[in-house]
């Protein structure tokens, strides 16, 4: 296997979602605009939240031709859409929803965590849709820590959500070439593992310190592999947890704008027009 070596980028945008999350984005930033099919990047926490301090949630809001993925590192949330489709994640869990041809959909911390407080870290991530795909059926998976596979050595634990690695298989169900797992690793280890040539591929640090591609990269870093190679090689500089990411690039326009991603402009406005005229489903909030 031949480990690729990796750019590290350090710049941040933060920002407010909604009237209680606060979160980091490591992309889109200048010079970092997408890694495709990845095209947004959001991390929120980790946030002390005291028993009976939050209570907002998102309000309802829509999105059409991509895919919001969530990947819940502490916390227990609260899911419900326009398809009926309702989640309920704790530590360890993922929704992978599906936004198609339209959905609208409201998080925020579930009545328990309301109640009892605790800490809450997730990531956010935006999967981009094949064209052929952009107008699928809406759809959410409701993805539980207990069935995803684990591969445990030297120090690290890859929880695997999507795709394949070492034989094994991720639970999540995607409309092109991915892996994705959330990975947590020891102060001193060292693991390999293999990502196909010609995919795109990230580790975003989201808290502790390995070295990956000749790059040191620490809490809120992000590795961007370059395709120099069919494997990436993580050695744990200093306890904690990343997000691993990679994929085949979808090579057809993308233009976005606020929850809509499509390959043109015109499709915009039909998505606004839609959703303005009520064709992406009601939801209360």
């Amino acid at each position: 296997m031949k480990h690729r070596t990796a750019k590290l980028h350090t710049q941040l945008v933060h920002m407010n979602v909604g009237p209680a999350f606060k979160v980091k984005q490591p992309f889109p930033v200048a010079g970092l605009e997408q890694v495709s099919p990845f095209i947004l990047l959001h991390h929120a926490g980790p946030q002390w939240h005291a028993p009976g301090a939050l209570q907002a949630r998102l309000s309802p809001h829509p999105h059409r031709g991509f895919e919001p993925v969530t990947f819940l590192f502490s916390g227990q949330l609260h899911h419900k859409d326009s398809t009926g489709a309702q989640g309920f994640l704790r530590s360890g869990d993922v929704q992978w929803m599906t936004a198609g041809s339209g959905i609208i959909h409201s998080e925020g911390p579930s009545a328990d965590f309301a109640r009892n407080g605790g800490s809450m870290e997730l990531v956010q991530l935006w999967v981009n849709l094949p064209r052929a795909h952009k107008m699928t059926t809406p759809k959410y998976q409701d993805l539980r820590a207990q069935s995803m596979p684990f591969i445990e050595r030297s120090g690290f634990r890859v929880q695997l959500v999507a795709g394949s690695l070492e034989g094994v298989n991720g639970p999540a169900q995607t409309f092109s070439p991915i892996i994705a797992a959330m990975v947590h690793f020891d102060a001193v280890g060292a693991i390999e593992l293999a990502v196909p040539e010609g995919w795109n591929a990230l580790a975003y640090v989201l808290k502790g310190s390995v070295r990956t591609g000749t790059a040191t990269v620490g809490t809120n870093g992000l590795a961007e592999y370059r395709a120099d190679g069919d494997g990436v090689a993580l050695e744990a500089l200093e306890e904690g947890y990343l997000l691993l990411l990679a994929g085949e690039p979808i090579e057809e326009p993308v233009v976005s704008y606020g929850p809509f991603v499509m390959n043109y402009p015109g499709e915009i406005k039909q998505a606004i027009l839609d959703y303005e005229n009520g064709r992406m489903g009601v939801l209360e909030s």
